[in-house]
């Protein structure tokens, strides 16, 4: 099964030092019945992308929790075994967070096929937008605007190769 795990540019390097997307349990993203609900569609590579997006909307929140990190949303998607993820609202699992999923034990930093990353160029508004979090989560319309805004930037595809140059970018 194919998860999206969100990170920081920080979590991305301590995964890199590990060996390890976290010791697990992680909450992650993926292609679930309540994802596909949501978003109505029965493409899969839609559904993947859509599961992405809402990976990309956790990592802004990590950002938001971490203001010293760099203001990048970052997205590791890594192919766990079918029984590792699962998604049980009844368990704690946000039923208000389609896709989401809980994956148990450690994610070997080898599973990963891909990192996604945003540009230089969205730096700005991700960073406006992880500012307005917080606000936004309280029904500010003019901070749920500015959260927003940080969905009109494409994460970057990055092959596993690439990872120690996404690492650089973080320090």
């Amino acid at each position: 099964m194919r998860v999206y795990v969100p990170l920081t540019l920080p979590g991305l390097a301590e995964a890199y030092r590990t060996g390890e997307v976290g010791a697990g349990p992680l909450v992650a993203y993926a292609v679930t019945p309540a994802l596909r609900e949501w978003y109505v569609s029965e493409d899969t590579e839609e559904l993947e992308y859509a599961a992405l997006g809402r990976a990309a909307q956790a990592s802004l929140r990590l950002l938001a929790a971490h203001p010293d990190a760099p203001r990048r949303r970052v997205v590791v998607a890594v192919d766990v075994p079918d029984g590792q993820a699962s998604a049980d609202p009844g368990r704690g699992i946000d039923p208000a967070s389609p896709g989401e999923v809980g994956v148990a034990g450690a994610v070997p930093l080898a599973k990963v096929a891909s990192v996604h990353v945003d540009s230089a160029d969205a730096e700005a508004d991700v960073a406006a937008a992880a500012g307005a979090v917080p606000a936004a989560d309280g029904g500010d319309e003019d901070a749920r605007f500015l959260v927003d805004g940080a969905e009109d930037h494409e994460l970057l595809w990055y092959a596993t190769q690439e990872i120690p140059n996404l690492v650089a970018l973080g320090n």
